[in-house]
């Protein structure tokens, strides 16, 4: 990794990703309930907003495919990603391609998550396009994740 700083072990995206997770801690100290959350919402719709090309696509169909299949669960950021959760545990979030200059962006899920099937299962997704297939997947994975009725 060439922007490695040899001394602590992080790159400079992920020391960037701390302290973009540490202000959005402090954004939202002291503010509880609706205001709370209105202001995390408002947060996420900057981060997708702040996305191009097909991190943009993704991000934007993730947040209608969330208020679709999982409308309990509240947009919010984590680590700057766009990111939806249940009584603040983050279950999906989308690491955008542009935020670590990796090919494909990533669809991932907490251990909060309801994917568990058996002894292994995947907790998160390379997305190097955006099709009415994968849109049809991310659907499911949104669904089940959530914990929500088909």
């Amino acid at each position: 990794m060439a922007d490695t700083d040899h001394t602590d072990g992080f790159s400079a995206s992920e020391r960037a990703a701390m302290r973009q997770r540490a202000e959005e801690l402090r954004s939202i100290s002291g503010v509880k309930g609706a205001a709370k959350r209105a202001r995390e919402y408002e947060a996420c719709l900057a981060a997708i907003d702040a996305l191009d090309g097909l991190d943009a696509v993704i991000a934007q169909r993730l947040h209608v495919i969330v208020a679709d299949e999982a409308p309990h669960l509240e947009a919010k950021t984590w680590y700057g990603f766009p990111s939806y959760a249940s009584d603040g545990k983050v279950i999906v979030f989308l690491q955008p391609s542009s935020k670590f200059d990796t090919r494909y962006a990533t669809l991932g899920f907490s251990e909060d998550a309801q994917l568990d099937d058996g002894a292994i299962w995947p907790t998160s997704f390379a997305l190097a396009a955006w099709n009415d297939a994968v849109e049809t997947q991310v659907r499911e994975l949104v669904r089940r994740a959530a914990g929500a009725s088909e």
